[in-house]
C-alpha cells in the first residue's frame, strides 16, 4: 500500500466493488479499473453476473449484490468477505455495495481501506427511503471516504456522519468528437432542411423526466408559431413502449428513436439539447453535449449545474413550461444560440479528465482527507 505521503499507486491491490447498476455506473467502473491498472495497481472487480461482460480485460469475481433487498444479502455478503481478502483498498460503487462492502471489511482481522463512491439519491416509497437511510448511515459512518457524484449525496453522507468525504470526478466516456454531416444526418431523420431538430439523449428510466418531457413537447408546438420543430429521443430502457404508446395518446410531438449508436453525429445536428431529469450525479450525456458544442436547456437537477457551470439554461425540475419556453427563445434566436454553443466548449475544456480521477483517487486511497 503506498503511503499517505505517496500518490503513486503502483501496486497497490484495489478490488472494485459493485451491484446490479445502470451502463453509466457500469462504464465508470470500467474507467477508472482500466487507468488504474495502467498506472500499476493491481486491479479486480467484483460483482452480478450482470455486469461482467462491460468491464473489459479486467479481472472479475461474481459476487451477486442485487439491487433490492433479499434472502441473497447474507450469502453476498459472506462471499464479498472472502473476495476482499488481500485487498488494501475496496472501493465500492452505490449504496448496496457499499454497505456490504463496509459490513464485509469489518468482520476482517486486517480491514483494508474502504471507499464507497455514491452514485444515485435514494428515491422510493416510504419503505425504500426508510432502508436506504440505514444504508446511508453504515457507510457515511463506517467507509474510511465517501465520494459522492454531486454536491447534494456529499451533504446528505456528511449529515449521516462521514468522515472524509468529497465530490467525486466523473468523466465523460473518451468518445470521439465527430464532425458529422449535419446536412445528411438531418436527412436521414426525415427532417425537412428548414426544420429545427431539439435533441434529448437519455436512459429511459423514471429518473429523466420523461413525462415531462412530453408535455414540454406540447407546449413547444403552440409556441413554435407554425415552424417545424421535431423533438428527438435517442436512448432505450424500461419505460421506451409505454413512453410511445403514451406520446400517440396524447399528440405529442416527440419521436423515440431507441438506442442509437451515433449519438455524437445527433449531437451535431441539433439546434437544442435538451435534459429534463429530475435527479442527475454527473451526467454522461450533458457532458457528451458540452463537448459537441452544443446549445443546452437542463433542469437544474441534483449535480447538473456542477456540470454545466454558465454554459446552458437551467430550468426548474418538473416545469414543462419553463423548459418549452427556454427551448423556443433558444430556437429563435440565432446569436444566443451561438453563444451557448461557444460556451458550451469552453465549459467542456474544463470537466474532469481520467488522469484527474485517477489523482484524485491515488489521494482518497493513499488517505487524505478531501473536501471537493
Amino acid at each position: 500500500m503506498t503511503s499517505a505521503g505517496d500518490l503513486d499507486v503502483r501496486g497497490t491491490r484495489v478490488l472494485l466493488v459493485l451491484g446490479t447498476s445502470a451502463g453509466g455506473v457500469v462504464r465508470h467502473v470500467a474507467q477508472i479499473g482500466e487507468e488504474l491498472a495502467s498506472a500499476g495497481a493491481l486491479v479486480r472487480v467484483a460483482g452480478p453476473a450482470s455486469v461482467s461482460g462491460s468491464l473489459g480485460d479486467l479481472p472479475w469475481t461474481e459476487v451477486p449484490i442485487a439491487a433490492r433487498p433479499g434472502p441473497g444479502d447474507l450469502p453476498a455478503i459472506v462471499r464479498l468477505r472472502g473476495v476482499l481478502g488481500g485487498a488494501d483498498v475496496v472501493h465500492a460503487h452505490g449504496l448496496r455495495a457499499g454497505a456490504f462492502a463496509v459490513i464485509a471489511a469489518r468482520t476482517r482481522r486486517r480491514r483494508p481501506r474502504v471507499v464507497v463512491t455514491l452514485h444515485n439519491l435514494p428515491v422510493g416509497g416510504r419503505a425504500v427511503r426508510g432502508i436506504s437511510e440505514v444504508l446511508e448511515r453504515v457507510v457515511a459512518r463506517g467507509a474510511d471516504a465517501v465520494l459522492g457524484v454531486s454536491g447534494d449525496l456529499v451533504e446528505r453522507s456528511r449529515a449521516r456522519g462521514a468522515r472524509s468525504a468529497a465530490r467525486a470526478l466523473v468523466p465523460a466516456p473518451t468518445t470521439r468528437v465527430v464532425a458529422a454531416d449535419r446536412a445528411g444526418v438531418r436527412t436521414a431523420l426525415g427532417l425537412a432542411p428548414e426544420a429545427a431538430l431539439v435533441l434529448t439523449v437519455a436512459r429511459l428510466a423514471p429518473q429523466k423526466g420523461l413525462g415531462t418531457l412530453l408535455e414540454a413537447a406540447g407546449v413547444l408546438a403552440g409556441l413554435a408559431e407554425g415552424r417545424d420543430v421535431t423533438w428527438c429521443v435517442a436512448g432505450g430502457g424500461p419505460l421506451l413502449d409505454g413512453l410511445r404508446a403514451d406520446a400517440a395518446r396524447l399528440d405529442a410531438p416527440v419521436r423515440f428513436l431507441g438506442p442509437r449508436d451515433d449519438v455524437p453525429s445527433l449531437l451535431t445536428a441539433a439546434d437544442v439539447v435538451v435534459s429534463t431529469a429530475v435527479w442527475e450525479g454527473q451526467p454522461i450525456a450533458v457532458q457528451e453535449a458540452l463537448r459537441a458544442g452544443c446549445a443546452l436547456v437542463v433542469t437544474d437537477a441534483g449535480g447538473t449545474r456542477e456540470v454545466v457551470g454558465d454554459a446552458a439554461v437551467l430550468v426548474p425540475v418538473d416545469d414543462p413550461t419553463a423548459i418549452a419556453t427556454e427551448v423556443a427563445a433558444v430556437l429563435s434566436d440565432p446569436l444566443r444560440a451561438a453563444d451557448l454553443r461557444r460556451d458550451a466548449l469552453a465549459r467542456a475544456a474544463s470537466l474532469p479528465t481520467p488522469a484527474a480521477v485517477l489523482g484524485q483517487l491515488s489521494q482518497v486511497y493513499a488517505g487524505h482527507h478531501l473536501r471537493v
